[in-house]
Formats: C-alpha cells, sequence, structure tokens
C-alpha cells in the first residue's frame, strides 16, 4: 500500500518554499498579478505607435508571463503532490483562469504586431537599441503571420483556452484521482493494490501468474470506463483539430509542429524508418519468447527482464551511479547535478493521490523540480538520469539566456534526457565485463529502445491516424479507437489481438495522446540522443563543449539549427539509421550472451 504524503520522509519531497514561502504568499501574488494584467487591456491599439511602444508592450507581455509561469509551478505542483486536494485543485483552476485572461488581454499583441513593414521592424530596431535582443523573437511571430487572426478572433480563442483544456483536465482527475485500480496476489501471495507506481513493477515479474493478473486487472478498469476515455480523447482530438482549422492549417499535425518550426517530414520519415524496421523488433519479441521458455508469448510478457541477476538499486545508490556516469559532461555540468540532488529539487517516492509518473518542471524564476515515484530498480535510475537530463538543459538555458530565450523546443527537449540515458549504458558496458551483468545491461538498453523508439512511434502513429479520422469525419468511438489501436500494436509487436485482446483498451491509459503531438519527440530525441552520446563519451573535448553550448541555447535559435550546431543534423534518416545500426549490434550480442550462458 502506498503511503498518505505526510508519512513521506521531508527530504525525499521537493521543497518549494524558495517557489513561494507557502499558499498565502502565492494568493498575495495571485491578486497583485491579476491587477497588473488587468492594466493590459487599455495597451490594444498601440503596440506599433512607436519603437518605445513596441519596446515597452513587448516586455511588460514577457514580463507578466513570468510571473504567471512562476504561479503556475506552484499551483500545478502542489496539486500534484496529492490530486485529491481540493484546495490545489483551486489553486491549480485559479491560475489557468488567469492564464486565460492574460491571453484574452494580450490577444491583441500578435496581429497587431503582424501589420509592421519590414522597413518599419528595421527603422525601430534602429531608433530604439532595446528592440535588438528581441530580433529572433520577432522572425518567429513573422514566420507565423498568415496562421495569426484579427485581434478579436484572438481574444476569442484566448478566452476559451480554459474550455478548450478541459478534455485533459478532466483525464488526468478521472486518471490519478478518481479511478481505483484492484486488488491482485503478489509472488508471496499477498493481496496488493494496482497503482499506477507499481503497475510496471508487477508486470517485471518473473512470476507470469503475476503478470496476467496485474494486466488483466488493469485493463479491466480501463475496458469498464472505455466510453469515458474515449469522449475525453475524441473532445480533445476535435480541439486541436478545430484550433488548426481556424488558423489556416491544413492539418492539426502541421498546426503542432509549425509552433516548434518542424517540418512535417520529420515525423513521415520517423514513421517510414521504424515501420521499415519493425523486423527488429519482431526479431526481439522472438528472442525473449525463447528466453523465456514460451511458446504463447503475450502482451504481459513484454516488460519481463530476460535476466535473473538481481540488479535492485537504492535511490542513494543511483544517485552516486549517475554522479559518476554524468562527469563525463564536465565538472559544470557535475556541480549543477550535485546541486539538485542535494538541496531538494526531486519529489521521490510515490504517495496516495500523487500523480503518475516522472517529470521535470519548474519556470525561469525557480529550480528545475523532477517528479519521480520511485521504484529500487535498473529502471528508475535510467528516469533518474532521464529527468536529470531534462533539468540541467532547463538550468542551462536559463542562467545562460533572458527570459525571452529562456525556455527551448519540446522538440529539443527529449534529446538532453536520453542523451544521458545513452551515456549511462555507454558507461555501464564499457565498465562491466560480467556476463550476466552485461546480458541485464544490453536487456534493459534493448527494452529501452522498444519503449522509446518503437513504442513511442507507435503511439505517434495512432495520434496521426485519430487526428485524421476525426478530419474526415469518423466518430472516434471506443470501438473505433479499439480497433485501431489493437490493429497497430498487432502491426508493431507481430502478436495478434485476438490472443492479446485487453491491449485494445492501452491507449485510454496513454496521458500524451493529450499532448498535442508531443510523443514522436521522444523517439526522434532518443534517436539523435544516441549519436550524441557516442561522440560526448568517445569523441573529443570539442564535442562535449558543442553539447553543453546545445543545452544553452535555448530558444535563441531554431531547433534544427541548435541541434545541428551539436553535431546531428535531423532532417535526413542516418541518425534514425545509425540508432538502429546500434539496436541491432546490441540485439547480436544479447543472443550470443544467451548462448553463452545457456539461456537459449
Amino acid at each position: 500500500m502506498s503511503k498518505e504524503r505526510n508519512e513521506i520522509n521531508v527530504e525525499y519531497t521537493w521543497d518549494l518554499t524558495s517557489v513561494f514561502a507557502d499558499d498565502q504568499a502565492w494568493r498575495d501574488e495571485f491578486v497583485s498579478l491579476e491587477a497588473d494584467v488587468a492594466k493590459g487591456s487599455d495597451l490594444a491599439g498601440h503596440l506599433l505607435d512607436s519603437a518605445q511602444n513596441l519596446l515597452e508592450i513587448t516586455e511588460l507581455q514577457l514580463s507578466l508571463m513570468r510571473r504567471l509561469e512562476k504561479l503556475y509551478v506552484y499551483a500545478s505542483m502542489k496539486q500534484d503532490e496529492d490530486t485529491r486536494v481540493s484546495a490545489y485543485q483551486e489553486l491549480y483552476s485559479q491560475i489557468n483562469g488567469l492564464y486565460a485572461r492574460f491571453g484574452q488581454t494580450f490577444a491583441f499583441y500578435e496581429p497587431e504586431f503582424m501589420a509592421v513593414t519590414k522597413e518599419q521592424l528595421e527603422s525601430y530596431m534602429a531608433e530604439e537599441p532595446g528592440l535588438n535582443l528581441y530580433r529572433h523573437y520577432f522572425d518567429r511571430l513573422l514566420f507565423q503571420k498568415e496562421h495569426v487572426l484579427s485581434p478579436k478572433e484572438e481574444a476569442l480563442l484566448a478566452g476559451a483556452s480554459e474550455i478548450f483544456g478541459s478534455a485533459s483536465e478532466m483525464f488526468e482527475i478521472l486518471d490519478n484521482a478518481d479511478i481505483v485500480l484492484p486488488f491482485i496476489e503478489d509472488e508471496n501471495g499477498d493481496a496488493v493494490q494496482l497503482t499506477h507506481g507499481n503497475y510496471i513493477h508487477f508486470m517485471e515479474s518473473d512470476d507470469r501468474r503475476v503478470r496476467k493478473d496485474a494486466y488483466e486487472a488493469l485493463y479491466s478498469v480501463y475496458e469498464q470506463y472505455q466510453h469515458t476515455y474515449a469522449k475525453t480523447l475524441q473532445t480533445t482530438v476535435k480541439v486541436h483539430n478545430y484550433q488548426a482549422q481556424v488558423r489556416n492549417y491544413q492539418s492539426a499535425r502541421q498546426a503542432a509542429l509549425a509552433a516548434n518550426f518542424i517540418p512535417e517530414s520529420v515525423y513521415d520519415t520517423l514513421l517510414k524508418a521504424v515501420n521499415r524496421h519493425l523486423p527488429l523488433l519482431h526479431r526481439y519479441v522472438a528472442l525473449k519468447a525463447r528466453i523465456l521458455g514460451l511458446d504463447d508469448i503475450r502482451m504481459y510478457d513484454i516488460y519481463t527482464p530476460l535476466s535473473r541477476n538481481n540488479l535492485s538499486i537504492s535511490y542513494e545508490e543511483s544517485l552516486e551511479k549517475s554522479k559518476e556516469v554524468l562527469a563525463v559532461l564536465g565538472d559544470d555540468y557535475l556541480s549543477k547535478v550535485k546541486d539538485a540532488f542535494d538541496n531538494r529539487w526531486i519529489d521521490v517516492y510515490e504517495n496516495k493521490g500523487k500523480r503518475s509518473g516522472a517529470y521535470s518542471g519548474g519556470s525561469y524564476d525557480t529550480k528545475a523540480y523532477m517528479l519521480l515515484n520511485w521504484q529500487d530498480n535498473l529502471d528508475n535510475l535510467y528516469t533518474l538520469v532521464h529527468e536529470t537530463g531534462h533539468s540541467m538543459h532547463s538550468s542551462y538555458s536559463r542562467e545562460t539566456q533572458p527570459y525571452v530565450y529562456g525556455d527551448y523546443s519540446i522538440f529539443l527537449a527529449e534529446i538532453a534526457s536520453t542523451t544521458n540515458e545513452n551515456i549511462l549504458t555507454e558507461k555501464l558496458l564499457a565498465s562491466v565485463e560480467d556476463k550476466e551483468s552485461r546480458f541485464a545491461i544490453l536487456n534493459h538498453y534493448l527494452d529501452g529502445f522498444r519503449g522509446t523508439v518503437f513504442r513511442q512511434t507507435q503511439f505517434a502513429e495512432f495520434e496521426q491516424l485519430i487526428h485524421k479520422a476525426d478530419q474526415e469525419g469518423q466518430v472516434l468511438t471506443s470501438d473505433f479507437l479499439n480497433q485501431t489501436y489493437g490493429d497497430l500494436n498487432a502491426k508493431y509487436y507481430g502478436l495478434s489481438v485476438e490472443e492479446n485482446p485487453q491491449i485494445q483498451y492501452e491507449w485510454a491509459r496513454i496521458p500524451h495522446f493529450y499532448y498535442n503531438y508531443y510523443v514522436f519527440q521522444y523517439a526522434t530525441g532518443f534517436a539523435a540522443a544516441s549519436a550524441l552520446a557516442d561522440k560526448i563519451v568517445h569523441g573529443t573535448d570539442e564535442d562535449g563543449e558543442a553539447y553543453i553550448n546545445y543545452l544553452k541555447a535555448g530558444n535563441s535559435d531554431y531547433p534544427l539549427a541548435v541541434i545541428s550546431k551539436a553535431g546531428v543534423n535531423m532532417e535526413v534518416e542516418d541518425y534514425l539509421n545509425d540508432a538502429f545500426a546500434v539496436f541491432e549490434r546490441r540485439l547480436d550480442e544479447l543472443e550470443n550472451l544467451a548462448q553463452e550462458l545457456g539461456v537459449l
């Protein structure tokens, strides 16, 4: 049974007092910011009156957004600590409401700015040197010119932002707070309640009966609520398609990728490359079946580690191992890692009502906090270095760039995190000679690749299919979603829906389908990270320096240009093929080791 929040040792919880001392301090700032946002309503119609106006209104808008983000961080993270607490649900609702009002107040900004001519903008920059800081910011805005609506239309859309996000919020509450997962019997015959946090633990059990029971118990709940989940997902997809349509995009995918200046060809290249390499996944699944001694492998066997070597690792041991392997990134990077580990940037253990999964968060004026739901295993060590990669990326960007460029494209976000994972794998394989331990590490890498490149691309393909279906008038009923997802899963794993009926409901439990074309970046990021990790571990000091400069770049350039400077060209397929070559090479080694160890 998971503990209540107040039963968790405080040293394993994040310290949000550096954001706001307490809830009252948050409320005081909320009231102050609310009043300041309201004052912006008098500025509409005056953005381009003069160079000074353009500078002052731009800086006011950004300064208010900066304060909004800090308020949001506190409210959202306090809610994530225990999603059952109504007081933090209220704070979270309040800050979302203020975001909407802020959006309405400054809805005039982009439409008015789009009226500027190139000559006028250059004249203003010459007249007011302070505007030169925002040159790239302005270029990014003008890039979207044909998709910005009139001030009145922008205000209407901004005012509806809470409504547009309501289906996603309903999913979060339903999935994290309302549904009750069943009890199962663990390996010892003891009754244990399933949670989002311990589910994977049971799926990795050596006891097939436990895996099967946990799998069927979990999906019995999603089958029960499939129609509700279908409605929240359908609504979210309709919102994405509607917003794309009114902004004159051809599709929701085009709109989502254009926001990060990513051509759709990057997405299509990923799907084609992964589909072409699906035989490698089928080969890995077949190898897993042989090693496990199964002639009827099922989806509930996919997560089962092939190694009997106990690689249990505590949180404290994982902190030390993370520092050891990440030292390759240099003293400055390591000092930042130590600061995060030693000064309560991390919320470590699961508690009742806590948001599931893991993430790195924060804002420009806060620490780059991390949320975990820790279990003592190798997978959680990888999660730790993954989220640490995000947090170090955030820290470098915020410390190096002014606020306007202090964030980074979500397209680049997953590269920093998975580079850390690949460094960990490289370091472990370089230092471990024991065949059984090496076998376990290779198995973990291959499972990680399966989960990040193959699985996330499967999600991306599903996301594209359902958005296109809705755009073409197909109703996204649970039957349609089940059929679509089941067939796609069968294609990827080579395992039939008839023998794995529960997997057709998996779509219902995936929060990333509410993130508007986010998941493909896990796959592209992992593949790019494979190339970067190789450069960092086996390359020159210049390679490491180029990588740190990528972390520092933030939004100061376009995403593909930023990562290109670090040494990876993501506009061609080579980086994906290189990643699959590493997968195949390590799969070969795992097969050979399996024979040497006599497990085949």
